[in-house]
């Protein structure tokens, strides 16, 4: 399974589509290891961990999104994101996590969104507020924030 967004092709990150050429042009955080590794063990983690974002024109990586693992017994989940830094302010956060919430919307496994930012980072804020989220709380360093899928348009 994959989705496609106007500039975009996002997929599930798995042994198979981290290829060597992928590891060596997209240095791969210990968020991916991890979820790799949580793969191996439930394979039902496949959706709910990180997806591979890549530019259509080109091929390449410009960065990962997904979920923190399966949504809770409350349909709650958390989402998390990176992007290369050549790839920042063009936009592609925005576009690659609004195409994310409308799959999750569409699996009807998820009612709520959450995500967190430090207060040190503008920009992700910024690609938080563009997608509708809410800031729900703040600590001295994280600001918290929901995202109520009952409230977008399907």
């Amino acid at each position: 399974m994959k989705f496609e967004t106007e500039r975009l092709m996002i997929i599930p990150c798995t042994e198979q589509t981290i290829t060597p050429e992928i590891k060596e042009e997209y240095t791969c955080g210990p968020h991916i290891i991890r979820h790799l590794n949580a793969l191996k063990e439930d394979p039902a983690l496949l959706y709910w961990g990180v997806w591979l974002v890549k530019h259509k024109s080109t091929g390449n990586i410009v960065g990962d999104i997904g979920f923190k693992g399966k949504p809770d017994e409350n349909k709650v989940v958390e989402i998390g994101y990176g992007f290369l830094e050549t790839c920042w302010n063009k936009g592609y956060a925005t576009e690659a996590l609004t195409a994310l919430i409308h799959w999750a919307i569409h699996t009807s496994e998820v009612h709520k969104m959450i995500a967190e930012t430090h207060l040190d980072n503008p920009a992700s804020m910024r690609v938080l507020e563009k997608i509708n989220m809410q800031k729900r709380e703040q600590t001295e360093a994280m600001l918290y924030w929901e995202l109520d899928l009952k409230d977008i348009n399907r």
